[in-house]
């Protein structure tokens, strides 16, 4: 099977959306009228962002839900993405796997594969996704406003608690573990809540890296400072059986949660909750944007900063 034969079994598909998607030199798009166009690209290496023996269903699965999550935390639409896959060789089973689960939630989301490069090395996956959002109204980081509530959706941990009980042997049962796995491989991008949040929210990120350093770039980019209720982080419930403090460090620097972390006044609760219903996602306040250096700070009950000993996940540490 060469390089033409593996793109045309596994990853061609009739296009509705694009002009002119797989096949020519270059894909071409046309935006709707009124809409800014939202691009981001990831990454993910064999040994860096996923095990090698995971399962190739759950990993097409997650190569594209990263990336949409970063639409989702614009409140954009998504509409396109490329592909460009490095594999260590051509196996059919592995591919066919694959892009089934790649296409299943590409499909969920009305997304269209476009374009995009294969060749021959270390496994390597890199997706670009585009999408659309209204004309000025895309959530940015930069956006938050002191004394903005600070939210978060889901629960947080879960993913980070699968990755440590691999690899430093965190102590988890079997049904707790039964319970993490699909938040690390399997993560949901909370598209429907993203969008429902332009014209809520003053500023939005997804939490991908651990929600100490991921809201710490709301803090740069806004110029303020954040802080954290500890008591109020949505722990996830597998977590239960660990030690209190293992499992808050989790929530709050483990990272893989894939979450949406997002500032909005006071007077946005109600319609924040009434989105959260209608989108079946839980949302959660834990703190507040203050004025101050960019800094986060957690709180316990007293009001008195807790130390965190864990930081946020960093690819050169």
């Amino acid at each position: 099977m060469n390089e033409f034969d593996l793109i045309a079994r596994y990853f061609h598909r009739p296009g509705t959306v694009a002009d002119l998607g797989v096949g020519d030199d270059a894909a071409l798009l046309t935006p709707a009228p009124g809409q800014q166009l939202a691009i981001s690209v990831d990454m993910l290496v064999a040994g860096r962002h996923f095990f090698e023996d995971v399962d190739p269903f759950t990993l097409g699965h997650k190569s594209l839900a990263v990336n949409l999550s970063d639409l989702a935390a614009m409140g954009a639409t998504p509409r396109w993405f490329t592909l460009a896959l490095a594999l260590p060789h051509a196996d059919a089973a592995w591919l066919e796997a694959f892009s089934r689960g790649m296409f299943a939630l590409a499909e969920a989301h009305g997304l269209e594969l476009v374009g995009g490069d294969t060749t021959r090395g270390p496994l390597t996956i890199s997706i670009q996704i585009a999408g659309e959002v209204p004309k000025g109204s895309a959530l940015l980081r930069g956006g938050a406003q002191a004394d903005d509530d600070i939210w978060v959706s889901g629960q947080l941990g879960a993913a980070a608690a699968a990755v440590a009980q691999r690899l430093e042997g965190l102590p988890l049962s079997a049904g707790a573990l039964a319970q993490c796995l699909p938040r690390l491989q399997q993560p949901t991008p909370r598209v429907a809540l993203g969008q429902g949040l332009r014209g809520l929210a003053h500023a939005c990120l997804d939490i991908s890296d651990g929600l100490l350093g991921d809201l710490a770039h709301i803090c740069q980019r806004s110029g303020l400072s954040a802080q954290l209720r500890a008591a109020t982080i949505p722990v996830a419930d597998a977590l239960a059986e660990l030690d209190h403090v293992t499992a808050l460090q989790l929530a709050l620097a483990g990272g893989d949660d894939y979450e949406l972390c997002f500032c909005a006044p006071a007077a946005a609760r109600q319609a924040i909750v009434d989105l959260a219903a209608q989108c079946d996602v839980p949302v959660t306040r834990v703190g507040r944007m203050a004025a101050g250096d960019a800094v986060v700070v957690v709180l316990d009950a007293q009001g008195l900063p807790l130390p965190t000993s864990r930081k946020a996940y960093d690819h050169f540490r």
